[in-house]
């Protein structure tokens, strides 16, 4: 009985001693970072992690882990492990600033690499993160070998599983490339920043002063670079909005997004007649007509800061979820340009990647036109539509709604390029170019000679526009499906959605495509 108490005793002595060790790892860089990282507005990794994921579900992986001996790093300065969200399964990791400010050295690199292996095995989406100082400069290039072990993993398992960084902290140099890969990246503004070379390096060798925040902060990165998917007030708030994006994803390239219950039942929407003005001069704003289509008007936009001649995001109809891409004419006319095309291509793919169906709403003038857009690649920024739009295989629907002219008309998910459905509205004009430049050019000669030029050209421009600009010859040629009522959009797109929901559409054995980049 002696030795089973003695026993007992060495074991629960063992036990705690565990937990010593447990609750060290979990304190990182201890009291007072903890409180420096709380006094500049941010959280701890552990923190973020909590307010990410469903409660009491994150259970941690690697805690242990330490690079070669090196007892003063504790948990390496990474978080890693696996939880839920919304009852789903996700993987994490969370660089922890309070540890070597979360620099990453080769053991950091191996619980990040390890975690995102477990992912890919386990078919989940991996959640990024990052808040770190950069490469861990003590331990030499074994911590820039780290980072391509990251890379390698981002390349590999993209289009495999949903990748998604959270920018939380500096984020610089080499580091700044995993996130660059990823799917999604989230950024908070004021405290989190993304650069190559910072501010220092920058002064030094080209004299130009910046601050970190002017260089690489949230806002720049959502609205000039284009690297920023989405921008919150705070870190609560960036999290929120992955916790709302990940219903509209599924877990892998296997599966497709899960369906919700919806009580959206309408099939007739009355409030569309007034949506889009009939006169293609006249501006509106299509966020409104995705509302009012998608169910309970909840529309997720991504990249809503950067190319904002173009939407696009997630939204529901019919509880399925759904990609949808529209041109916006109250910025440029809702032209394309070299900047909207890089952000719709990847949405594209981004979708085509994982079973979710493409839905376009199409008002546009054509491709914009200017020097600087010709000598800045429009051709080869303008392709990545077209090549985007003929890789894709998931149900591809497309509505004018207004104007469809020249080769933007055929960019923008035209049957030619592979639309599974085309509607058109009955006001749509699809044609080569606008009534206005083709009655200049074909009755020319007539305009000019006339007696009243402006009576004439008025004539002609509506003589244009009746035989030529409607939804018509288009239809009667193959090219559009069926000219719709605007107020049965929503009643079409889901029946269209439920026709193609078992679509399958082989593509030549190759190894892979040469996407214009």
């Amino acid at each position: 009985m002696r030795q089973d108490e003695t026993a007992n005793e060495a074991m629960l002595e063992k036990i705690n001693e565990m937990y010593d060790k447990k609750r060290h790892i979990e304190l990182g860089g201890g009291d007072q970072r903890i409180q420096a990282q709380h006094d500049k507005g941010k959280l701890t990794a552990r923190e973020r992690i909590q307010l990410l994921v469903d409660t009491d579900t994150f259970v941690e992986l690697y805690a242990f882990a330490q690079s070669r001996g090196d007892v003063s790093a504790p948990g390496e300065g990474v978080v890693t492990g696996y939880g839920k969200i919304h009852g789903r399964l996700v993987y994490i990791f969370a660089q922890d600033f309070t540890v070597y400010g979360g620099a990453l050295g080769e053991t950091h690199a191996q619980k990040i690499a390890k975690v995102m292996d477990l992912a890919a095995k386990n078919g989940a989406p991996i959640i990024g993160l990052n808040d770190s100082g950069g490469a861990r400069i003590q331990e030499g290039v074994v911590s820039l070998d780290g980072y391509g072990h990251i890379f390698y993993r981002n390349s590999i398992y993209s289009g495999v599983i949903p990748q998604i960084s959270v920018i939380m902290g500096p984020c610089a140099g080499g580091a700044v490339y995993s996130p660059a890969i990823t799917d999604f990246v989230f950024m908070v503004e004021k405290t989190s920043q993304m650069f190559i070379t910072g501010p220092k390096v920058i002064e030094s060798v080209t004299g130009e002063r910046i601050t970190s925040e002017e260089l690489g902060g949230a806002n720049v990165h959502a609205s000039t670079s284009g690297n920023a998917h989405f921008t919150s007030s705070s870190e609560p708030a960036a999290l929120e909005e992955v916790r709302r994006l990940i219903p509209y994803l599924p877990q892998n390239n296997e599966q497709k997004p899960p369906s919700q219950e919806t009580n959206d039942s309408r099939d007739w929407v009355e409030e569309l007649l007034d949506a889009v003005p009939i006169e293609g001069t006249k501006v509106y704003d299509v966020r409104k007509v995705i509302e009012l289509i998608v169910d309970q008007g909840d529309f997720m936009e991504v990249h809503a800061s950067f190319a904002k001649n173009i939407v696009v995001g997630f939204g529901r109809i019919n509880g399925e979820s759904v990609g949808i891409i529209a041109n916006q004419p109250k910025v440029m006319a809702g032209g394309l340009d070299i900047n909207s095309a890089d952000k719709l291509s990847r949405f594209i793919r981004f979708c085509d990647c994982f079973n979710i169906p493409l839905i376009t709403f199409e008002d546009v003038t054509g491709f914009f036109p200017g020097i600087k857009q010709e000598h800045g690649g429009i051709i080869r920024h303008g392709a990545k539509i077209l090549y985007a739009y003929s890789e894709a295989t998931v149900p591809k629907i497309t509505v004018i709604t207004r104007k469809a002219y020249g080769g933007a008309y055929v960019a923008l998910n035209s049957k030619a390029i592979g639309a599974d459905v085309v509607y058109a509205w009955p006001n749509a004009e699809i044609a080569v170019m606008g009534p206005e430049g083709a009655a200049n050019i074909i009755f020319a000669k007539e305009i000019n000679q006339s007696e009243d030029p402006v009576a004439t050209r008025a004539t002609k421009i509506q003589e244009y526009r009746e035989q030529f600009a409607n939804p018509y010859i288009a239809a009667s040629n193959g090219m559009v499906d069926d000219v719709i009522d605007p107020r049965e959009t929503r009643k079409k797109l889901i029946e269209s959605l439920e026709m193609l929901r078992n679509k399958k559409e082989p593509r030549p054995s190759k190894k892979h495509g040469n996407i214009p980049l």
